[in-house]
């Protein structure tokens, strides 16, 4: 074909080139320029809009909720402190290592779940873990009475709770996904339908349980900084530290994957491949802590929420630490407040509960949709 048949990409002399409506290369996604008058800039494919924002860049912003923790970790770690320092500060050093497994592990579960859903509204106590790891308690206090709770406390059930936990997800994974017609989709209506016959379940083993029984179970099955112990942090953050090396190195793969199936084929992408190891790796992050703390179903999505609002970006570079720093400020910070301002020190899992949902509903309701 001669040159003068070939398509030109120049605009004619003279005239203005054309609108580009909503292309941009690979290079270009996360660096969209904020729109006039300071509002956002069009949002991610599959998500709402979160573009780039005008205000401080995202080294400062990351600078910013640093200064934040290491404040709210400072104040809780050493004021107030009455009585023997030695005995307080251990205290609250393993109170501080069981927020900081459980700010990073429900951070980084909920950010790469909702990366890999493209819905800012789902997390994956949807997937129905909370439900699992609360039958598994209820059927031990329903089988072998209310002492079995104290007596197998220590390391062999906690690795035995997170390997059944994240086993039981990877069998759902792969039964669902190794089928024609297997898609992300079908998993979450799977994984709704199984947490609600679970919770039923466990609802009805519970109200067969004597009431010494059942208040020895009930203590389990709410969110706790203040009863982990000590010996199983090192397990706890070894692997999420593992783990969040594993996320980290597959961070721009990440904001590829927010493009879109198609698109991130075409870009090279093995689009199956890498959702099975990033809901592998969400499994193993939700298992161990909620074994080590409970279950705490809407600290992920709070956390995941004001990490988007405040970095400013969806690039996955700012987005995962700054939701780990703000689910470390909403720990510590709040642990310090409700502990020396408002003396109820074991309601902060409640409270945030309480908010978390609220926050839910009002998000969900000004979307119209999920």
């Amino acid at each position: 074909m001669s040159e003068r048949h070939l398509p030109t990409a120049a605009p004619t002399e003279g005239k203005p080139a054309p609108a580009d409506h909503g292309k941009s290369t690979p290079a270009d996604h996360g660096k969209s320029a904020p729109a006039e008058g300071g509002t956002s800039a069009p949002g991610i494919p599959g998500g709402p809009g979160v573009g780039v924002r005008r205000g401080l860049p995202a080294a400062a912003r990351l600078a910013v909720a640093a200064g934040l923790a290491a404040a709210s970790v400072c104040a809780f770690l050493f004021l107030f402190i009455e009585g023997s320092f030695a005995f307080a500060f251990e205290r609250r050093l393993t109170m501080f290592g069981t927020m900081a497994v459980v700010a990073f592990a429900q951070a980084m579960a909920t950010v790469v779940f909702q990366t890999i859903t493209h819905n800012r509204l789902l997390t994956p106590s949807i997937m129905g873990f909370d439900a699992v790891y609360i039958l598994m308690q209820t059927l031990l206090v329903s089988v072998f009475g209310g002492s079995v709770l104290a007596v197998t406390d220590g390391m062999p059930k906690l690795i035995t709770q997170t390997l059944l936990m994240a086993g039981f997800t990877m069998l759902l994974f792969g039964w669902l996904f190794s089928g024609r017609k297997g898609s992300l989709h079908v998993l979450l209506l799977v994984g709704v339908v199984l947490g609600l016959a679970f919770r039923s379940l466990s609802d009805f083993l519970q109200r067969l349980l004597s009431p010494a029984e059942y208040d020895v179970l009930s203590t389990r099955l709410f969110g706790r900084l203040s009863t982990a112990e000590a010996e199983h942090l090192p397990l706890a953050g070894a692997v999420c530290l593992i783990v969040g090396v594993v996320i980290w190195q597959r961070r721009y793969r990440l904001d590829t994957l927010l493009l879109g199936r198609d698109t991130a084929t075409n870009l090279g992408i093995a689009h199956k491949r890498e959702l099975m190891v990033m809901l592998l790796l969400i499994s193993v992050l939700i298992a161990m802590s909620t074994a080590l703390a409970g279950p705490m179903t809407f600290f992920g999505f709070v956390t995941a929420m004001l990490a988007y609002q405040l970095a400013g970006t969806h690039r996955h570079v700012v987005v995962l630490p700054m939701a780990f720093l703000i689910g470390l400020i909403t720990l510590a910070g709040g642990q310090f407040l409700m502990e020396h301002v408002f003396y109820a020190s074991g309601m902060l899992t409640v409270v945030i509960e309480f908010l978390g949902g609220a926050v839910f509903l009002i998000h969900l309701l000004r979307k119209g949709t999920l």
